[in-house]
């Protein structure tokens, strides 16, 4: 997870009241269903900045003796501010997978059949997993989890769409050389592996 999203995440997180550290990791990591793991370090670390920017003030302790932090006006009008504010490319993590397969088609020692399908199954399997997760959901109960199960589910639905058509792309290239063999047809991602997910 990004440090910047950390950090808006953590004072959206005071908006129903104020809240020690730890209490911020567990609930960070059960609203997004612990898809984007953030260590204690970091959690102490973007905690400290929001006090020094005046966005959370120290607001005593609790009866366990546990030091209280909570949202400051400045911090709630940026806070305000951040979620009417569109997220950019230049915002967004790198991908990895994009440079992987962006490399790896630049590299004629490298198999880029094998690399997608390699991925395609690991996608796949992911997307199976969230898709029960989702079924099992309750958004009567949680809709903040059932939100962040159906994102993960159409990123990774768009996940395989562009792993197809980066397979595509890469053999119709490389078969329409000059004596080159026909090419082989792609497998698409709702043929790769019997049992492809529909909600």
């Amino acid at each position: 997870m990004q440090r910047n999203a950390v950090r808006w995440g953590l004072l959206a997180l005071f908006v129903d009241g104020p809240k020690y550290g730890y209490q911020l990791r567990t609930e960070l990591d059960t609203r997004t269903g612990g898809s984007w793991a953030v260590n204690v370090g970091q959690i102490y670390t973007t905690l400290d900045r929001l006090v020094r920017d005046g966005f959370v003030a120290t607001a005593g302790t609790d009866d366990q003796g546990r030091e209280l932090y909570a949202l400051t006006e400045p911090g709630r009008a940026a806070l305000a501010d951040w979620y009417l504010t569109p997220v950019t490319e230049t915002e967004r993590p790198r991908n990895e997978l994009a440079i992987k397969l962006a490399m790896a088609t630049q590299d004629p020692s490298v198999d880029i059949t094998i690399v997608v399908q390699q991925q395609r199954t690991e996608s796949m399997r992911q997307l199976r997993d969230y898709t029960d997760l989702r079924r099992q959901a309750n958004e009567d109960v949680d809709l903040t989890w059932s939100m962040f199960l159906d994102y993960l589910i159409f990123a990774l639905e768009g996940e395989l769409r562009w792993l197809d058509h980066v397979e595509g792309t890469v053999l119709r290239r490389r078969y329409a050389r000059p004596g080159a063999a026909s090419a082989p047809a792609p497998i698409p991602a709702d043929a790769a592996e019997s049992g492809r997910v529909r909600r």
